[in-house]
């Protein structure tokens, strides 16, 4: 399964990196080993906007539940994030992203905090 992690390197930038999650059988079908998380959040944003610079407040799984968003890091370089598309919010340092909506309508994400 693929996740897109966003981590702050060495030079205090975000920088993107893709990385598969290994899927083991299980009665459900495939499944990862578990994740340990106090809690989830669901959140939803109305219309296109931007979130300028910014850190998480700690490293979290933000997976699209409905919308478009596009994240851009500190090189420049922006990726585009749909329905179902799974991000690893680790950059809690640095310069940090900037988030911006695509499209009109409704934005709804679930976060799912790892520390």
């Amino acid at each position: 399964m693929k996740v897109t992690r966003l981590y702050t390197g060495e030079d205090q930038q975000s920088h993107f990196h893709d990385i598969q999650l290994e899927l083991n059988p299980s009665v459900f079908g495939k499944i990862t080993v578990p994740t340990e998380s106090q809690n989830i959040v669901f959140g939803e944003i109305e219309g296109p906007n931007e979130i300028s610079w910014h850190n998480p407040p700690c490293a979290q799984y933000v997976v699209m539940l409905k919308g478009s968003v596009e994240i851009e890091i500190g090189d420049g370089s922006k990726r585009l994030f749909n329905e179902g598309d799974i991000i690893l919010a680790e950059d809690i340092t640095g310069q940090g992203h900037v988030t911006r909506g695509i499209g009109e309508g409704v934005r709804r994400y679930l976060v799912v905090p790892l520390r």
